[in-house]
């Protein structure tokens, strides 16, 4: 196990190391100075040099970028422009707000949608199966924004049941911050669920083809025993896959749904940054939702041998 683990951490490193260059880069290539934003037009020579001497924009690049992943590595990402605040503060309390919608949404999809695709796969091209999958594709072909919407008209402006504007934290308040939580939560599950909902059918019902499925059948085994005992695993692994990618994708494009139900989220604060030219904080942000994705996949590769039996060490 350690030295799989091993394995899949040096796989992991040049990787992180890679995309840190990029995102540093790509920063340095957007138009406009950083100390003419944080000092005003109305500056002058010597306070904009005396502000690039301070921001160690007067170095070169190579230098530049040294002095940035020392400080990234000591848990330094610098200060935003616009509120002066520390920037990982910022990163950690927005993306705590993402972290536990995606988690909870990603779950729930998960626990509901797997059982299903094993009933669809079981009574595959039957009415049911059809009408599992037609609703599946619905639920996938819908956007995320505007089922959101949706749900905010229905159950927030018509029936009045759930707030439809602002943010409660569940720390805060926990009957309230429930209730700010439904919405999105609900949002991301249906849409997610038509995705692994149709993937756990197609890997049920290439595993329900092969011989031992067969042969657990031929010794007498109930059906429900042969779908949860023995199909299960096996048909889990491109389904676990799936999930990891949708962890990855929903950290990090999640921007839109918090702009809808008006979420503080990590997503939200780089739109937000993006507007306001601060360059620090977008930076977190592109390094933080980037080095989630890698070890998020990190992750699913660790427990790969736990869902799948083929799977070795």
């Amino acid at each position: 196990m350690l030295r799989f683990f091993i394995q899949r951490l040096g796989m992991a490193l040049p990787t992180l190391l890679l995309i840190s260059i990029m995102v540093f880069g790509l920063i340095r290539f957007i138009p406009g100075d950083p100390a003419l934003l944080m000092l005003g037009d109305m500056a002058d020579a010597q306070s904009l040099a005396d502000m690039r001497k301070a921001l160690g924009l007067d170095h070169s690049f190579v230098t530049q970028y040294l002095i940035w992943i020392r400080a990234v590595l000591g848990g330094d990402f610098g200060l935003s422009i616009s509120s002066s605040q520390p920037v990982l503060g910022l990163l950690v309390e927005r993306f705590s707000v993402s972290a536990v919608i995606v988690l909870i949404s990603v779950g729930l999809a998960v626990l509901l949608a797997v059982p299903v695709g094993l009933y669809a796969a079981w009574k595959q091209n039957s009415l049911m199966d059809l009408g599992l999958v037609a609703g599946a594709t619905l639920l996938l072909s819908i956007p995320a924004f505007w089922l959101g919407l949706l749900l905010l008209y229905c159950f927030g402006m018509t029936l009045g049941w759930l707030p439809i504007v602002g943010y409660v934290s569940v720390s805060a308040d926990p009957l309230r911050g429930l209730s700010y939580l439904v919405l999105p939560v609900v949002t991301l599950t249906l849409v997610e669920f038509g995705s692994i909902a149709r993937m756990a059918r197609a890997s049920t019902i290439e595993v329900l083809r092969l011989e031992y499925i067969a042969h657990a059948r031929a010794k007498g085994l109930s059906e429900s025993a042969v779908l949860w005992g023995h199909a299960l695993r096996n048909a889990f692994a491109p389904t676990w896959t799936l999930v990891g990618l949708i962890l990855g994708n929903l950290l990090g494009g999640i921007a839109v749904l918090e702009t809808v139900f008006t979420l503080p989220g990590i997503g939200r604060l780089m739109v937000d940054s993006i507007f306001a030219r601060d360059y620090p904080v977008l930076q977190g942000c592109l390094l933080l939702i980037t080095s989630i994705y890698v070890v998020v996949n990190l992750i699913v590769d660790l427990l790969y041998p736990v869902f799948d039996p083929r799977v070795k060490l």
